[in-house]
């Protein structure tokens, strides 16, 4: 058996296929796991929702996937909560005849999934520097409630904004999930103090010098965890210390990038030009 990470398709679902076929992957004993951002921006997001779909409900559920920042948007869009974007790629789900179902499936995908025995977290942006794994999980779950529960469409009303930029822990109501949900699907820098930015988009390096990437604080608490992560494309594929980034731009014309987590080295890389 072996346990492969995929970095953000977007609706790119030939080379995802492809990558598939490259890795020989079985859904019958093998695992795959995906950083989310499964749709837009790429031209067959349905078809890629329908394909992850169909591999997670087998029998082995040899699928595990995180939520996405566009995955939460396509949510807002599909419940006529926002409009599509300029770039967007989500008009071909209007006539989708299971569109509702693919919609109450995407709402039950975690924000974060942790394996103690591999000792890996997957999650789709990122980890705010002074959570622990087990705040980290308590948190992700305080916001999967609201996806999944009755207050669903007042979640997708509210997620939208750069508001509050630091934790505490006496955050409560919508700022406290809004402050989760752009940690969780969002962030890419942040100051010393632990204040997050939202406006930065380049690679290390190219930001203020105030700022670092989140991984990079120095009261990072979950060093002792490999964090497998995807939607920063200016990133790239990256292995640096505890954290593998697996967004290599595949929607730009880059390349969809997969690695296998099951070693005890270096974890091997596949990477398709898109």
């Amino acid at each position: 058996m072996a346990v492969y990470a995929i970095g953000d398709i977007q609706g790119c679902v030939l080379p995802f296929e492809e990558l598939l076929e490259k890795l020989d992957f079985d859904p019958n004993k093998d695992k795959l796991w995906l950083t989310g951002d499964l749709v837009n921006r790429g031209p067959d997001s349905l078809q890629t929702l329908r394909l992850v779909k169909s591999l997670s409900e087998n029998p082995s559920k040899s699928v595990v996937t995180v939520l996405g920042n566009h995955d939460l948007h396509f949510l807002a869009v599909a419940e006529r909560i926002r409009r599509n974007r300029s770039g967007d790629t989500l008009k071909q789900f209007r006539k989708a005849p299971d569109l509702e179902e693919l919609i109450a499936w995407l709402r039950q995908r975690p924000l974060v999934h942790c394996d103690k025995k591999l000792k890996v977290i997957l999650v789709h942006a990122g980890i705010y520097p002074g959570w622990n794994r087990k705040r980290l999980i308590q948190y992700a779950r305080e916001v999967e409630h609201k996806i999944q529960g009755k207050k669903y469409l007042e979640f997708l009303k509210k997620m939208y904004g750069r508001q509050p930029v630091r934790w505490n822990d006496q955050l409560k109501g919508w700022n406290r999930i809004r402050f989760i949900t752009n940690t969780l699907t969002r962030m890419r820098y942040g100051d010393a103090k632990g204040n997050l930015n939202f406006t930065q988009k380049g690679p290390p390096g190219s930001q203020p010098k105030k700022l670092m990437p989140w991984y990079e604080h120095p009261d990072m608490k979950c060093k002792k965890w490999r964090i497998v992560f995807g939607h920063w494309s200016a990133l790239g594929y990256t292995q640096n210390n505890n954290i593998i980034s697996l967004d290599s731009g595949c929607v730009w014309g880059g390349k969809l990038t997969a690695v296998r987590l099951d070693s005890n080295f270096i974890a091997p890389i596949w990477q398709l030009d898109c």
